[in-house]
């Protein structure tokens, strides 16, 4: 496997690669990478966490690699990265995060949220999966066949870690909203974000650190990343001088530990993986941190704050951003939750708050507890998460083969025994409507960008 710049990260002929350039409603340039099945029907989506990519999910190699061994089972794996990672491209050339030092208009590249993740990225990169496998299963099929044309011929399921998991649900949810098709079979989500009120001190302190001045540190860096390769480098050699001198490299865990909140995760370790080399590292822009911020805050997993009630009634419809927790009603397919006993960045109290709601709001949802900290769900081999990841994949029944048929049909009014009938004279057939209070497209005006650029709202698809 290899990335676009020519790194070499894995090469067997097993598993072969591709990539595909995505671009985003707002413009911005997306890298899809996928471990092709031309002809699966079944098909998985593995979206990574913060300060991660696509590559985490094959970091492992092809023995303990969620990817790889999704696609032993028969799948075919996309695998997505958020903006502000891999590509940092924009079609707009006067839009760069390459060159956010230099001139202050070239800033707005970093201006954006979780909303963005959740209600740009995503949606381009599913629709772009919907894309490719609809004309590649529609075309095994055989125009001359009895095989009917479909519009979705696949099954779809989307494994997500940490960052991943909140945007997940939040496209998910937004998606209903607006009455769009997600496209989703079945949400795998290990130790999901959303909500983090439950953490250590140190959160705490970053939380009212970012409440109180991101915005202003927004104004002046709103991206963190490293941006030259001279700084990736030695990043990367500090790294692997650690893991050669345990006792500097211990020293060093536990201080990136503590800062986690005590998290056991192998942090040195994961410094030296392939996707934090040389060549690009990923970033995070500061209002994806600043959302962070106020979901903590808020003890509610809300889309963006945008400072007032103006701004968060054009946005929502509302005064308050939209809390996704009271919407749970609309996701609609099954859910797993998975969580680590050892997990200090994202608590177990904090998945089962998901699961809570989930059950009370009637969703299909299943939660399981793991003995592990919050990277081993993707950098560690773990032979026991793997095997239970799978199996909840394979609850999805593969997509079925639809036939013309040659008999005529004839239409009948339904019978006394096929219809019921209330006193007031309500009908009520054999189908589930699901009516939303708000209908309305939800709007998300541009983060930060002053007055002359506001008329560049969008709607959520």
């Amino acid at each position: 496997m290899r990335r676009t710049e020519g790194d070499e990260l894995l090469s067997t002929p097993e598993y072969p690669y591709e990539v595909v350039r995505v671009v985003t409603s707002d413009g911005y340039v997306l890298l899809l990478e996928r471990i092709p099945r031309r002809d699966s029907g079944k098909v998985v989506y593995l979206q990574h966490g913060i300060f991660d990519t696509s590559m985490g999910w094959v970091s492992n190699g092809v023995v303990g690699s969620p990817a790889f061994a999704a696609f032993d089972q028969g799948y075919d794996v996309f695998l997505g990265n958020l903006r502000g990672l891999v590509s940092r491209e924009h079609v707009d050339t006067n839009i760069s995060s390459r060159k956010m030092y230099l001139k202050p208009n070239l800033f707005r590249y970093w201006r954006y949220s979780i909303n963005e993740h959740a209600t740009k990225d995503i949606p381009a990169m599913i629709e772009k999966i919907h894309e490719i496998k609809t004309a590649e299963l529609n075309e095994l099929s055989k125009p001359d066949s009895d095989e009917v044309v479909r519009d979705q011929p696949y099954k779809l399921c989307a494994i997500s870690h940490s960052l991943g998991g909140a945007v997940m649900l939040m496209y998910v949810i937004t998606s209903r909203i607006n009455l769009m098709p997600h496209r989703l079979s079945r949400l795998i989500l290990l130790s999901p974000a959303g909500f983090h009120d439950d953490s250590t001190i140190v959160f705490t302190l970053i939380e009212k650190v970012m409440l109180l001045l991101g915005p202003v540190i927004a104004a002046i860096v709103p991206g963190l990343y490293i941006p030259t390769r001279f700084f990736r480098m030695l990043i990367n050699k500090l790294a692997r001088d650690f893991q050669n001198y345990p006792a500097v490299g211990g020293l060093v865990q536990t201080l990136i530990s503590y800062v986690a909140g005590g998290d056991s995760s192998n942090w040195i370790g994961v410094l030296g993986l392939p996707h934090y080399n040389m060549y690009d590292m990923p970033g995070v822009s500061l209002y994806v941190a600043l959302h962070l911020a106020q979901i903590k805050h808020s003890k509610k997993f809300i889309m963006f704050d945008h400072g007032s009630a103006a701004a968060n009634m054009k946005a929502y419809g509302t005064p308050e951003p939209l809390d996704l927790g009271q919407h749970y009603n609309l996701i609609g397919i099954p859910v797993d939750l998975v969580a680590g006993r050892k997990d200090k960045v994202i608590r177990p109290s904090m998945v089962k708050r998901h699961y809570a709601l989930m059950r009370k709001a009637d969703i299909e949802v299943s939660y399981k507890v793991f003995e592990y900290a919050h990277l081993d769900f993707t950098f560690s081999h773990r032979e026991e998460l793997l095997a239970y990841v799978i199996s909840r994949l394979l609850l999805v029944d593969p997509p079925q083969k639809q036939h013309r048929t040659k008999t005529t049909l004839r239409h009948r009014k339904p019978s006394g025994s096929q219809r019921k009938t209330e006193g007031n004279g309500t009908e009520h057939r054999a189908e589930e409507i699901l009516v939303h209070p708000r209908l309305q497209p939800l709007v998300i005006p541009v983060i930060a960008v002053p007055t002359s650029v506001t008329n560049q709202n969008v709607f959520l698809q």
